[in-house]
């Protein structure tokens, strides 16, 4: 995790822009294409829209608002598990022991080199390797006991 959160905080950001800007599909301006009013070439027509144009135009509409619905719920779907992966893994390391929290926070969410933790910190580099390596341990404790109480709510 503490590799993919980048580029989960970026896929979480896409996700965002693109709920805020979901609009559906735009049916009214294919429903009007649909519906031909007005008479083509030489031949006259004089009943308006022919009740099989019509009925096409109502079931677009009705498979256009489902793929819109459809749609927004993947989105929402995917924003909602990206957000609760990040905010578990934030809470996580927020809970880690002794310096830890900080050194991942700044390695995995601030993104510092281990030259930047070493000169930060005043540590070795070998520090910065056993740091995350207990980091890891941890981070692996609570994943396990998040996913142990998981699999208790479903199995009941």
């Amino acid at each position: 995790m503490i590799k993919e959160y980048p580029n989960l905080k970026r896929e979480l950001s896409v996700l965002e822009f693109q709920l805020s800007r979901c609009e559906g599909i735009d049916y009214d301006t294919v429903i009007s294409s649909l519906t031909f009013s007005k008479p083509e070439g030489e031949r006259v027509q004089t009943s308006g829209v022919s009740d099989v144009t019509a009925r096409a135009a109502l079931a677009y509409r009705k498979v256009a608002d489902r793929m819109s619905d459809e749609w927004l719920s993947y989105l929402a779907g995917q924003y909602g598990q990206i957000k609760e992966e990040l905010d578990f893994f934030e809470h996580a390391v927020r809970g880690l022991s002794g310096k830890l929290p900080e050194i991942v926070w700044d390695m995995a969410v601030e993104r510092f080199t281990w030259e930047e933790l070493m000169m930060k910190y005043h540590i070795s580099h070998t520090m910065v390797a056993k740091y995350r390596k207990k980091a890891i341990k941890e981070l692996d404790v609570l994943y396990e006991e998040r996913d142990r109480q998981t699999e208790s709510f479903i199995l009941r």
